[in-house]
């Protein structure tokens, strides 16, 4: 193999772990089952990785004590299909009963809930980027809900990515107060919405709802939201409801629950 082809190779296996967590992995078998049958890595490694994403993974996680969320369903479902194809939707099984208990009782009022970012599917301590934690199948993050521009409940959401459209942004003293001592991270998900729409309204009533369902379970360690929509909903559980801390980013644009 040539030098040039070789660092090619360990940029990719570099980047696919750190994106997928074991995407690494699955392109050096491809490559290795492209030399021995003369294949070409690019054809094996999609077959390989559609493989591994449907069957392997899911099966291979349990042994971790981690489990995949659903893909499509009509209570719970990605954002987008990024998450699950990138390996991103993996939480510990006491997480996933929770989430599946709760999104059943916000169905019948007529929401479906939505998660972002969760977990890669094994071995804690492995940094899911660009999340500080994120890395013991404890951790996910969940849409607010919103209203369509006739005051209808709608699972769309302001970004394609579900993360950088903030709520009341343009009056966040926290933010400011945060970029003032050099944290200058704190607002930078406001690039990464990968596209918006504009004709959705927050949902104060419903995301209070969801909030408040979650609270329920004593699994509950704590709640990531911006001081601000604290005060607004009104929410006082102060013990579990908290604020991330400026070293972190914004949390107006999504919430981020972790279990005991």
């Amino acid at each position: 193999m040539k030098v040039k082809t070789l660092i090619i190779h360990l940029i990719i296996i570099l980047l696919l772990t750190v994106i997928t967590q074991v995407g690494g992995i699955l392109w050096l078998i491809s490559i290795f089952i492209s030399k021995y049958r003369t294949w070409k890595v690019r054809y094996v490694f999609p077959v390989i990785y559609i493989l591994a994403n449907l069957l392997i993974v899911p099966t291979t996680a349990k042994l971790f004590g981690r489990e995949q969320l659903p893909v499509i369903g009509k209570e719970l479902r990605p954002r987008n299909m990024a998450y699950p194809l990138l390996f991103r939707n993996y939480v510990h099984s006491d997480l996933k009963i929770l989430l599946e208990d709760v999104s059943r009782s916000m169905e019948t009022d007529g929401y479906t809930m939505t998660y972002l970012d969760a977990n890669f599917p094994f071995f804690d301590g492995f940094p899911l980027l660009p999340h500080l934690s994120h890395n013991d199948g404890k951790k996910i993050d969940l849409s607010f809900m919103y209203l369509d521009k006739d005051g209808n409940k709608t699972n769309k959401k302001p970004s394609v990515s579900g993360y950088g459209i903030y709520v009341n942004s343009e009056d966040n003293t926290t933010t400011k107060r945060c970029k003032s001592i050099g944290q200058w991270q704190y607002d930078f998900p406001k690039h990464l919405s990968m596209g918006k729409w504009n004709d959705l309204n927050f949902d104060a009533v419903g995301t209070k709802q969801l909030l408040l369902s979650l609270l329920e379970s004593d699994r509950i360690e704590k709640i990531f939201i911006e001081p601000h929509l604290k005060a607004s909903l009104g929410l006082n559980h102060k013990n579990k409801i908290r604020f991330q801390g400026c070293h972190a980013v914004r949390h107006d644009d999504h919430i981020h629950l972790q279990i005991k």
